[in-house]
């Protein structure tokens, strides 16, 4: 069976949000999870998967857009127990003004659990100066017939893009969102219901302004 989770962190400035999800995968079981968060005075989403049987499945997706003094962590732990399962994961993520963002991604492959398949990919933003993102991508590997892998990076939007579009006569504020929201939409691709796909990627438009 499958299990698919999507989710909105979406509270205020002034909240406090904790989420937590732990979930365990039996032989061939899937689990699909992606989510947006906007941010609060202190938010953090775990999610813990381990799994457990053979052939299981694991995709998690994500993305932050924040702005002001929000902080929003993301704390994730994939735990393979049993051989032959996947992992992927993809967070992007843009941040602007004070706003903090955290990525904690950990990846552990159990001696047993070979024939492993882990890839797992953070990408953010920084579209003004004394905004912060802090990552921390991480692989434990005990078995030695896995496919692994991590990427990470962090930077601004690419101006060679930016000249393109002022050249083509769309203003720099607006090309600008426009960059960020192609490069947000990536982790909403992989969303198979169409409406949560679109209701994820409308939601990150308003905060961006590029909602047609």
């Amino acid at each position: 069976g499958t299990l698919t989770r999507i989710s909105l962190q979406s509270v205020g400035s002034d909240a406090i949000d904790l989420v937590h999800a732990s979930v365990t995968l039996a032989p061939g079981g899937a689990y699909r999870a992606a989510g947006l968060a906007l941010g609060a005075k202190f938010a953090r989403a775990e999610t813990f998967v381990t799994l457990d049987g053979e052939g299981a499945d694991c995709r998690i997706d994500g993305a932050y857009l924040l702005s002001g003094t929000a902080h929003a962590d993301a704390t994730l732990k994939v735990t393979h127990a049993g051989p032959g399962g996947t992992t992927s994961e993809l967070f992007q993520g843009a941040v602007r003004d004070r706003a903090r963002a955290v990525f904690q991604g950990k990846i552990v492959v159990a001696r047993d659990a070979q024939h492993t398949d882990a890839r797992q990919n953070h990408h953010a933003l920084m579209l003004t100066e004394g905004c912060e993102v802090d990552a921390k991508p991480e692989l434990e590997i005990w078995a030695d017939d896995v496919q692994c892998a991590h990427g990470n990076t962090i930077g601004a939007l690419d101006e060679n893009a930016l000249f393109y579009a002022r050249s083509r006569g769309i203003p720099q504020d607006q090309a600008r969102a426009l960059l960020t929201d192609a490069f947000i939409a990536e982790a909403f691709d992989r969303i198979e219901d169409e409406t949560l796909r679109g209701w994820l990627h409308a939601t990150a438009q308003g905060w961006l302004g590029t909602q047609p």
